[in-house]
């Protein structure tokens, strides 16, 4: 009971150390609200309407597709609600989202693409029509997928690798620290490339080969952590009352040694997000059409100097989104640190 007090006591001073940095709190804000609408970004940036009231019926397209007959169309397969006639003496209307572009249709109004910022297209269209802060706000969910599963999963097994060797220590600890050794020898970006190159790029396929040697570097801490701690009072104690090796090691090291993860966890999703723009940018990311900030840096480069807001948005994007998250790192960092 005590020992559980003690924990929860020093879990309050780190949270109120967190708190105490401006910055950091006021970036985990806004990448949550970023998130949020990402993720819910299909109420705020399609080409089908929130509400439609038509000849006296109600319907729901961002919830439900509608066939174009259901609204007197022929010769059609997709509906274009901005061509339904709504007579507003007989009731119809219709509630738009704020953006009223999904990321895959092309503004046909303008003359040539990439078009520069108007009101239509508030920070202009790539060089397909595209409305370019409508695949900004898609981008980023496909980017925080990634940056995710790919820290869940480099995490995981980098704690649990690295917690064995450093419990166990001994022959374990020297066979896998040279078999560790000779993995982060691998040069890893390009062997993703390569394999990437032959197989069909998707985001599980991305997730699995950027975890292959992801967990690398999380696991040469956990380990130090492990063999700090293994000896300690606790340890001991928990040994001698008669507890197993699954006991010590979940219950008893590895709450103990989770410091290293917390700490690492903001500036290693940061850093996902970035290799996710780097292929994207080289052509081995998302397989287009999917809306990928790398992919629109790849045709800034291209329409360079006739289209600058395909590189000016898309780099302040990806600049401020990083900018947070090492924010939200260093504050995290300083809460951790035992020494404040």
């Amino acid at each position: 009971m005590i020992e559980r007090y003690i924990r929860n006591d020093e879990t309050l001073k780190k949270w109120r150390r967190f708190k105490s940095r401006r910055l950091a709190v006021a970036s985990s804000w806004i990448v949550a609200v970023s998130c949020v609408l990402s993720f819910t970004a299909e109420f705020w940036a399609n080409s089908k309407p929130l509400y439609l009231r038509y000849k006296g019926e109600t319907y729901l397209p961002v919830f439900k597709t509608y066939h174009p007959s259901v609204f007197g169309i022929e010769n059609a397969h997709v509906t274009n609600y901005r061509k339904l006639d709504l007579d507003e003496d007989r009731g119809d209307r219709a509630l738009w989202p704020l953006i009223e572009w999904d990321p895959y249709e092309s503004n046909k109004d303008v003359e040539s693409y990439p078009s520069e910022p108007t009101g239509e297209n508030w920070m202009g269209t790539d060089d397909r029509g595209r409305d370019i802060l409508t695949r900004l706000l898609y981008g980023l969910r496909y980017s925080v997928i990634f940056a995710f599963l790919v820290w869940v999963i480099t995490f995981v097994v980098g704690t649990i690798l690295g917690g064995i060797m450093g419990y166990l220590g001994g022959r374990t600890d020297f066979w896998g620290q040279r078999i560790v050794e000779i993995l982060s020898t691998v040069p890893q970006f390009f062997l993703l490339i390569i394999i990437i190159s032959i197989f069909k790029p998707t985001l599980i396929l991305l997730v699995f080969l950027s975890s292959l040697f992801g967990w690398i570097s999380i696991s040469y801490y956990v380990r130090g952590e492990f063999l700090k701690n293994r000896k300690k009072e606790f340890v001991e104690a928990a040994r001698a009352l008669g507890a197993g090796h699954g006991r010590i090691f979940f219950t008893h090291l590895l709450p103990n040694s989770l410091s290293p993860i917390i700490t690492f966890s903001p500036f290693v999703i940061a850093g996902n997000i970035v290799s996710l723009a780097s292929l994207d940018y080289l052509g081995f990311g998302l397989t287009p059409p999917t809306p990928s900030w790398g992919e629109l840096l790849n045709q800034a480069q291209k329409h360079f100097t006739e289209g600058w807001w395909l590189a000016v948005y898309p780099s302040l994007a990806l600049f401020l989104t990083l900018t947070m998250l090492s924010l939200i790192g260093e504050g995290v960092r300083d809460a951790m640190d035992p020494k404040q």
